[in-house]
């Protein structure tokens, strides 16, 4: 098994396997530009797992501690999901705090999950201080997960910037990859995908073709190109708040 992972990483692109880690990369460095001491909200925390960035920030998280890991057990699920330990229990909507209560939100990947994105954002906008920094991670496109919680496949920029660009000075909004690094990213789930919902494992020469395949994206991409604008995993959105 060893020989044969360290032939793939010989000939075969990793290409479309970095969408997690640079949305994780980008995210505790973001964090770090927020001043020692300000007390922030983790907004749809989930099980708290970015609270590990935020050691020298004052923590708080926020989730409607409704989803259980199976969910209606369509499309991609965690199987556990433990929000036992969330200190806010509501709506991301009607948040029951004061207006200007937080010098800093992080929202991350939580918006394709609420039937009212926009009114969502309203409410960060509510009780976040005038000053106070704003982070969101969506998705650009996603596959149905965390079902029946799943609403939305994601928003692309301009979506940040006309709900966002009066109330906010924009200091960050970058794209997470591009069209290659996407489409690489779903052959590399076509196997799981194929024993899931086709209830059939592919063959190893489909698996060596689906690996050329990505050696040509990867090829492609690397080139300059703005691939991103067209499709990408998803949209970091950093500002502060007029």
């Amino acid at each position: 098994m060893a020989f044969l992972k360290t032939l793939k990483n010989k000939f075969f692109s990793n290409i479309g396997e970095n969408n997690l880690i640079n949305r994780e990369i980008w995210l505790e460095n973001t964090l770090k530009k927020i001043p020692e001491g300000l007390n922030i909200l983790d907004a749809g925390a989930g099980e708290q797992q970015y609270k590990k960035f935020c050691s020298h920030l004052v923590y708080t998280s926020q989730d409607f501690c409704q989803y259980d890991g199976t969910g209606d057990e369509r499309g991609l699920q965690m199987n556990q999901f433990d929000t036992s330990k969330i200190d806010i229990v509501s709506d991301i909507t009607n948040i029951p705090v004061e207006n200007s209560s937080f010098d800093a939100i992080m929202c991350i990947e939580v918006l394709e999950h609420v039937p009212d994105p926009v009114k969502a954002l309203n409410e960060l906008v509510r009780i976040l201080k005038p000053n106070g920094y704003l982070i969101i991670t969506a998705p650009f496109c996603s596959l149905t997960h965390f079902s029946p919680y799943h609403f939305a496949t994601g928003f692309n920029r301009y979506f940040y910037e006309y709900h966002l660009k009066e109330k906010f000075n924009i200091i960050e909004l970058i794209n997470n990859g591009n069209y290659y690094e996407y489409i690489g990213q779903e052959l590399n789930r076509i196997p799981l995908v194929s024993r899931e919902y086709s209830k059939r494992d592919i063959s190893k020469m489909d698996k060596f073709i689906l690996g050329l395949a990505r050696n040509v994206l990867s090829k492609i991409n690397q080139n300059k190109n703005e691939a991103g604008d067209l499709l990408a995993y998803g949209y970091h959105f950093f500002g502060r708040k007029i």
